[in-house]
């Protein structure tokens, strides 16, 4: 299984508890704003610890309570892309991208996947919504993680900036061969970036 996780975490006076096991491609939680689904992926990355339960990826134990382990959110090797794109502001695209980076090998070949070659010179404050969500997963992918968390990857973007970012994600699904789990909830988004659904909420 590339994820197989059962947890229980105290959240606004109420448990929230998600179990579910996928294979590989993308997995997508799908429900309402509230449910539980960004706390899901902060407790996969190790952001925010559970109660109770286990998260394995890839048969790795990230968190297993009864056992007593818990990865701090570095020794996870998540490539987290947060609903807000994050990108240091003093840094140029290209800089941005190599952060966490190992090596700039791979820089050529993930910025053609994402398109956004032209965009290494620039500042974040120039870039449109779309390509700022591009760069974060460039970023995410040049830390060559195990995994990929993407939170809601295309909320607040317009239809074309939509469009190109949903493009780039399915480049990155058929090409990078990673486990990817992916919050939304819009059916249509759901439809067509997903392997399987796990509902929430």
């Amino acid at each position: 299984m590339s994820f197989d996780v059962d947890v229980t975490v105290r959240r606004g006076g109420r448990d929230l508890h998600v179990a579910f096991a996928a294979g590989g491609g993308v997995t997508i939680l799908f429900g309402p704003s509230g449910a539980g689904k960004t706390s899901t992926l902060d407790m996969i990355a190790g952001l925010l610890r559970p109660a109770a339960g286990h998260v394995r990826v890839a048969e790795r134990t990230l968190f297993d309570h009864a056992a007593g382990i818990d990865l701090p959110p570095e020794r996870r090797r998540a490539g987290y892309v947060f609903q807000d794109a994050r990108l240091f502001p003093h840094r140029r695209v290209r800089a941005n991208l190599l952060y966490g980076a190992r090596s700039d090998a791979r820089l050529a070949e993930v910025a053609a996947t994402l398109d956004i070659a032209p965009l290494l010179g620039r500042w974040p404050r120039s870039l449109s919504g779309g390509e700022a969500r591009r760069v974060a997963i460039g970023r995410a992918l040049l830390a060559d993680p195990d995994f990929l968390l993407l939170d809601e990857p295309l909320s607040s973007l317009d239809a074309d900036r939509r469009e190109e970012a949903t493009r780039a994600i399915e480049r990155v699904r058929d090409a990078a061969g990673l486990p990817i789990l992916l919050v939304t909830h819009d059916a249509a988004e759901a439809d067509r970036l997903g392997d399987r659904v796990v509902r929430v909420g």
